[in-house]
């Protein structure tokens, strides 16, 4: 029986190389490997797609979060709200500029809980960082409110949801910085590291452009120690391509999704239903179940490649001991990492494969 990988990224590049090579070596052949015109080219396509005014394109997803957060004058002292079930990258990003990551547990859907979010705000918090995980975005209107009532900026840790939208609204649009990962493995993915920051804020765009760019006002003059963020060119060239097929990547995945619930016993099964206001871009699919682990190693022998995310919350990680959380803090995301499961939902797999996984699973349990 043949294999069903988790990931198919080769095979994107197969469908994609007669029109993609001849981007990369026009890069190659400019010379112009940085600090070029494709840069600012996918910026402003990007912007236009997501419907911000400033888009600054970065190194990684990461990078996004660390110059965003820098951005609003975040550092020493200070907290930022996020959950805990994130990839570590969300809280590293609060920890590598001296802040405090303050956690907030979950809903069902794994996005951050809006409703346990004002009990965790001091007068030290300076940003409330919600993770719109596997693609699907957290309930921004009640976070909105809230940011609003409070004074406080909103920063959309959106690295899973490029695409996304939440009554009508595209991810990265809500808050005063979106940040988002172009990593291989994301939906709107180059061929390497990658990421951007948007905004509608002139002055933080512009703010993190130096930062990018290790604080440097033209060549010569150092105005703020900064970093070395810088997209490449040919990363840049890449994504301007692949934006223009996302949309269409983006339904392949719905369509997948889809099919998966129309199969999976849904009563023994638990994959939580998108919700009219929501636009899901199925980064990953995720169902929770009982039995995980011996249901992994179930699909394996049936030649299923699956994956979780994430097995170890955040604030159970060994490098998350100063932060002073312990087991039993955040009981909806602790249960949540015993159950979820990670199918393969990406947009080159054929219906046949969809309905063998999740076939496969309801045999499992006997349904």
């Amino acid at each position: 029986m043949e294999e069903i990988p988790y990931v198919n990224i080769s095979a994107q590049w197969c469908e994609e190389k007669e029109e993609l090579l001849p981007i990369i070596e026009k890069v190659l052949a400019s010379g112009q490997y940085v600090g070029g015109e494709e840069v600012p080219k996918c910026e402003k396509k990007i912007a236009e797609a997501f419907n911000v005014e400033h888009v600054v394109a970065v190194n990684s997803g990461t990078d996004a979060l660390i110059l965003g957060l820098s951005a609003l004058g975040i550092g020493p002292g200070d907290e930022v709200i996020t959950p805990p079930n994130s990839f570590i990258a969300s809280t590293a990003a609060i920890v590598q500029i001296g802040a405090k990551p303050v956690l907030v547990d979950v809903c069902e859907d794994q996005n951050i809980n809006p409703d346990l979010i004002e009990a965790s705000i001091t007068k030290n918090t300076k940003a409330i960082m919600p993770v719109h995980l596997t693609g699907r975005m957290a309930r921004m209107d009640a976070i909105l409110e809230i940011s609003n009532k409070y004074g406080i900026p909103i920063i959309e840790d959106a690295a899973q949801a490029a695409g996304s939208c939440y009554d009508g609204q595209p991810s990265g649009s809500w808050g005063t910085v979106g940040c988002f990962s172009t990593h291989p493995l994301k939906n709107l993915n180059g061929c390497g590291d990658g990421g951007f920051v948007t905004t509608n804020d002139r002055a933080i765009a512009a703010s993190i452009r130096q930062l990018r760019n290790h604080g440097l006002v033209g060549r010569d003059t150092v105005e703020k120690y900064g970093f070395v963020s810088r997209m490449d060119e040919i990363q840049a060239a890449i994504l301007r391509f692949r934006l223009k097929h996302l949309s269409q990547l983006v339904q392949r995945r719905r369509e997948n999704a889809r099919l998966y619930r129309s199969i999976l016993n849904l009563d023994v099964i638990f994959h939580p239903a998108e919700t009219l206001l929501e636009f899901n871009t199925w980064h990953t699919f995720v169902i929770q179940v009982d039995r995980r682990d011996q249901l992994q190693e179930y699909l394996k022998s049936e030649n299923i490649e699956t994956s979780v995310h994430y097995p170890v919350p955040i604030h159970l990680q060994p490098a998350s001991v100063t932060l002073g959380y312990s087991q039993g803090d955040f009981p909806v995301t602790e249960r949540q990492a015993n159950r979820i499961l990670t199918l393969p939902v990406h947009q080159h797999l054929a219906e046949e494969e969809i309905s063998r996984v999740a076939t496969t699973i309801n045999d499992y349990f006997g349904c």
